[in-house]
């Protein structure tokens, strides 16, 4: 069981964005195997090190294998404790129902680009620095001033399926289960990149070994359907 309102997590997982459909599910899925009851927090890659690095009381980190790094380099996540979970790449989506561009070739993810009055993308965190650079790469910087939208990360895609931008360009796994999006695939291969995922121990968890156990679990060959099943190329 995830913790219910009226109810004390028997672990904390502070997470980042990127991949929170297979970390909810996964950790769904712990609580159900072992009784513990699991407190997923969301947030952006910054803001989980901000948070870890503040002092918040966690029991397991999870976010691109940067911010795990960082979290072990402030003594708040064990060295040694970082266990890759997998990768995604950057994809467009849309809102449902709409009419999806070609994005078969560089020139028609360039064409799609130009043609939308608003783009989205999450204002922080990997993928949406990936993009940001990636327009300046495509010298679309002039054209595409006006229409880009830096959003919070909690935004990004539903922006989009209220119909206030025209595409969101972000982390596919990001958009996994988000109701009125259409996902029409991935950015051409020769302009993607990977987003990597990991986790790691805190290093004051009162709970080691338990918190342990949900990092071998996230990590585990046996999670790799769960995590393909949310976009998430497994690392195992």
């Amino acid at each position: 069981m995830l913790k219910s309102d009226h109810q004390v997590a028997d672990l904390k997982v502070l997470s980042g964005n990127g991949p929170r459909a297979a970390v909810r599910e996964l950790c769904m899925q712990f609580a159900q195997a072992t009784g513990t009851a699991v407190d997923v927090q969301l947030d952006v890659n910054p803001e989980v090190v901000r948070r870890g690095i503040a002092g918040e009381a966690f029991d397991v980190a999870v976010g691109n294998p940067s911010t795990i790094e960082q979290l072990i380099a402030a003594g708040k996540v064990v060295a040694g404790s970082l266990a890759d979970i997998g990768t995604a790449g950057l994809a467009v989506g849309i809102r449902a129902g709409a009419a999806k561009p070609d994005l078969s070739s560089v020139e028609g993810f360039r064409r799609a680009l130009v043609a939308a009055n608003a783009v989205a993308f999450p204002a922080h965190g990997a993928s949406g620095l990936y993009f940001a650079g990636l327009v300046d790469r495509l010298a679309l910087t002039r054209e595409m001033q006006g229409k880009l939208r830096p959003m919070p990360a909690e935004d990004c895609v539903e922006v989009v399926a209220r119909g206030e931008a025209d595409l969101v360009v972000v982390v596919a796994t990001r958009m996994v289960g988000v109701p009125g999006i259409d996902v029409i695939g991935p950015i051409p291969e020769a302009l993607q990149t990977k987003i990597g995922f990991a986790a790691g121990l805190s290093a004051s968890t009162k709970q080691p070994d338990t918190a342990k156990s949900l990092v071998a679990f996230l990590t585990a060959p046996a999670a790799a359907a769960t995590l393909k099943a949310n976009g998430v190329v497994p690392a195992h």
